[in-house]
């Protein structure tokens, strides 16, 4: 259905319709037989399960499925040749989640025993090696922030921002602030997490909406926003509709001369490497994700690592350890020396995968090549502007063709006016060609969102058949619309009829025990 834009036409996705693995199962088939224990080990570990505590004893063993090695490897095969990914697809769509190529030695490093078979346990006079990497990591982060010290303990974006909140918490506090530093003000394009974080600990949130034609934060309805009440502001730059504020440093002076604390989200810095940091813009606080900027693969939402780094300040509220160094022994070691210390953010001192992917990742750049990282990012990303915005239905809300740095927030809004093929018709359909869309939505204040971002790994002629492919959905939609509309055709996606229970939480199942209780009754209830 419709040709492909591809050079390498004929697209087709695998679809296998392959069941859930508990669906699979059949009760008594195994994949390996576990020995029996032997007599001399048994008396000599005695019964393990009296040791542990009654709560934590399963009445009944756990419904796994069931089945061969054979049967389980083809499952997990059909599976993985069911997806899209930046390996074998073109996904510049992914925007805000920086998306890119991950060299593959690196991951050479990351399942050599010397990383994989680590314990966080282990003495770290045994640890010197990974513990050099987890320092030099942070020199190299230091000077692309300007932060005084880095904390690698978050787990993710999210993580970090709540690591970063809850040591705005502690400083207020420890200040004796509680009473009158009580809000945390935010942009409604920063970070969504900005908002629930600092309600979890216990801050009003004041947001500051984007100027209509400029598309910065109204710097008006900020400073009326300030007072003596301001603990934090939370911001990113660039935002995610890809709009650099020039005038960010009059946001945080403003917060400054208030007593307030300012903390930068970099989690979208991919265009701006070694060429703006975070202290030059007076900010206190910031975080980068190592699995997006830093070229660690995403994992499907983990592991990642959202690093935070701090000013003087600030390093007695770190979380700990933090990875230290003894120059006079020449000796790496966990430092727990932090007197006003938020604690633990998460277990042990961070995901070390994604940190030596990280740091193999800078080492193979260099100062220079970061820089070039940003430079080929920005060319990219304002390339696609350009061309996207000489098609029919699509617009760029704010700044009215104005550069962007990484990525751009666009509208299909006007394709759905004029021909009722929406951005979810247009999603379905580039299925069809191997490509992925993204429709980073949170806020909606932009109808018919899609957000874009190609990063460095892109080159020129795959950008133009990516570009080429959403011309052509373009071109069914206002000539063959029922094209665009009833598609997916050669993905193994599907055009969902019934959406009732995408839309009610209460019809949600994230496990097989809840999906039988909830799905089955649902669809009893429908026959």
């Amino acid at each position: 259905m419709g040709t492909t834009a591809y050079d390498n036409n004929e697209f087709h996705q695998a679809r296998w319709n392959e069941p859930v693995i508990y669906e699979l199962s059949t009760p008594g088939e195994r994949g390996i037989f576990l020995p029996e224990v032997e007599p001399e080990i048994e008396d000599l570990a005695g019964n393990v399960l009296d040791e542990l505590p009654a709560g934590m004893c399963r009445s009944k063993s756990p419904e796994l499925p069931e089945m061969s090695q054979m049967r389980a490897l083809k499952h997990y095969l059909r599976l993985s040749q069911e997806n899209l990914g930046a390996d074998f697809n073109v996904d510049i769509g992914q925007g805000t989640c920086t998306m890119k190529y991950s060299p593959k030695v690196n991951e050479l490093f990351v399942r050599s025993p010397k990383i994989a078979d680590l314990h966080p346990l282990q003495d770290e006079s045994t640890l010197q090696g990974v513990l050099e990497i987890m320092y030099k990591t942070e020199q190299f982060l230091k000077s692309i922030s300007g932060m005084d010290r880095i904390s690698f303990q978050p787990g993710a974006g999210s993580h970090a921002i709540l690591a970063i909140v809850s040591i705005i918490r502690a400083w207020v506090d420890a200040n004796g602030l509680t009473d009158t530093k009580d809000e945390i003000i935010t942009t409604i394009f920063s970070h969504p997490s900005n908002c629930a974080v600092a309600k979890l600990k216990g801050f009003k949130v004041v947001n500051i909406y984007a100027d209509p034609v400029t598309g910065r934060p109204d710097f008006e309805a900020f400073k009326a926003a300030v007072s003596e009440r301001t603990a934090a502001l939370l911001i990113t730059n660039p935002e995610d509709v890809g709009i650099y504020n020039e005038r960010i440093q009059d946001f945080t002076d403003l917060v400054h001369a208030h007593g307030g604390l300012c903390s930068y989200d970099q989690a979208n810095a991919n265009g701006i490497l070694g060429v703006t940091r975070a202290k030059e813009a007076n900010f206190d606080l910031c975080f980068f994700n190592l699995h997006k900027t830093f070229s660690s693969p995403h994992g499907c939402g983990g592991p990642g690592s959202g690093v935070v780094g701090v000013r003087d300040r600030l390093i007695q509220y770190l979380p700990v350890p933090l990875v230290s160094f003894d120059e006079k022994t020449d000796h790496y070691y966990l430092d727990y020396n932090f007197s006003k210390t938020i604690g633990k953010i998460k277990d042990f001192y961070g995901v070390i995968p994604v940190i030596v992917r990280a740091y193999a990742w800078i080492m193979s750049l260099g100062a220079r090549g970061l820089l070039e990282v940003a430079r080929v990012s920005v060319l990219n990303n304002n390339y696609v502007l350009k061309k996207l915005l000489d098609m029919r239905g699509v617009t760029a809300p704010y700044a009215d063709r104005e550069t962007r740095i990484e990525q751009v927030r666009f509208s299909f809004q006007k394709l759905k006016e004029e021909t009722s093929c929406g951005f979810g018709d247009v999603q379905r359909r580039i299925c069809d060609f191997g490509c992925h869309i993204w429709n980073s939505h949170e806020p909606f204040i932009i109808p018919e969102p899609f957000t874009i971002e190609p990063t460095e790994s892109y080159s020129k002629k795959e950008l133009d058949e990516y570009l080429a492919v959403i011309e052509q959905i373009i071109e069914e939609a206002y000539t063959e619309p029922d094209i665009v509309k009833n598609a997916p055709y050669n993905s193994v996606v599907h055009h969902i009829a019934e959406h009732k229970y995408l839309d009610e939480p209460d019809l949600w199942a994230i496990t097989w025990r809840m999906y039988k209780k909830r799905y089955n009754d649902y669809f009893k209830k429908k026959a």
